[in-house]
C-alpha cells in the first residue's frame, strides 16, 4: 500500500474531516494546496513526486482528497466542481486556523478536473491565493465568469501530446484577466507519464511559485 513519505504527517481538514497530507519544510516560503483530478487522492504518486519537489524548493504542500471514498463511486461528483471549490476555500480556512500555517503565503496546484476547482476557489479568495498551477488541467470546467474573477497568477501545464487538453486550456485563458501562461512540455501525454515530464513539471511550477508566491504578492 503507498504511504505518504516521510517527512509528512496526516492530518484531517475539518469541519468536514478531509484526509490529508502536510508536510512543511523549515523557513517554509509558502504553503501549496493541492487539488487532485478524477480518480486520484492524497497518495497520488505524481502529485507526491511533484509535492516533494516543491518541498526541496523550500514550498509547503498539502494534499487533501476533496472526495470521500464513497463520494468518488459516484462519478458526477468528479466534475462538480462548485462543491468541490468549496472544499477547497475550507481547506484554506482550515490553514488559517493553524498556527504554524496561518501567515503562509497560499497558492493552489490542481490537476485534471481539480484545475477547474482551484480556479474557481481562488476567484472566490482572490486576497488569499497568491498563485495557481494547472498540471494537465481542466481549468474551462471553473466557468468563464469565475475565470475572468481569478486575481491569482496562473500558469497551466499541458502535454504536448494532450492535444484536446491544450485546447481547453487555451479557451480558458482566453477568459483569464490575470497574469497567465501556457507551459507546453514536449512528448508528454496527459497523465505525464514519460520519463523526465513530470520533472519538466516541477522545474515549471517551481519558477511560477517562486516569483509569483514567495517573491511576489502571496502574502496579499
Amino acid at each position: 500500500m503507498t504511504r505518504p513519505p516521510p517527512e509528512t504527517v496526516e492530518v484531517r481538514i475539518e469541519p468536514r474531516g478531509m484526509a490529508a497530507i502536510l508536510g512543511i519544510p523549515a523557513d517554509a516560503g509558502g504553503l501549496v494546496v493541492f487539488a487532485h483530478g478524477s480518480g486520484s487522492g492524497r497518495l497520488s504518486p505524481r502529485n507526491n513526486h511533484v509535492a516533494a519537489g516543491l518541498r526541496e524548493a523550500g514550498l509547503g504542500t498539502l494534499l487533501l482528497d476533496l472526495l470521500t471514498p464513497e463520494e468518488e463511486m459516484d462519478r458526477a461528483n468528479v466534475f462538480d466542481i462548485d462543491p468541490l471549490a468549496s472544499r477547497l476555500v475550507e481547506a484554506v480556512e482550515w490553514c488559517d486556523s493553524e498556527k504554524q500555517l496561518a501567515n503562509l503565503p497560499l497558492g493552489f496546484f490542481g490537476a485534471s478536473t481539480g484545475a477547474g476547482a482551484a480556479l474557481m476557489a481562488a476567484a472566490r479568495i482572490p486576497d488569499r491565493i497568491g498563485a495557481v498551477v494547472s498540471r494537465g488541467g481542466r481549468p474551462d470546467l471553473a466557468g468563464s465568469t469565475a475565470l475572468a474573477r481569478v486575481e491569482a497568477p496562473t500558469q497551466l501545464i499541458v502535454g504536448g501530446r494532450d492535444t484536446q487538453v491544450i485546447e481547453l486550456n487555451r479557451q480558458a485563458a482566453r477568459h483569464l484577466r490575470c497574469p497567465h501562461e501556457i507551459v507546453i512540455v514536449p512528448g508528454a501525454g496527459h497523465l505525464f507519464e514519460e520519463p523526465g515530464t513530470l520533472d519538466q513539471v516541477i522545474g515549471h511550477a517551481k519558477r511560477w511559485l517562486r516569483d509569483h508566491l514567495v517573491f511576489g504578492n502571496g502574502s496579499k
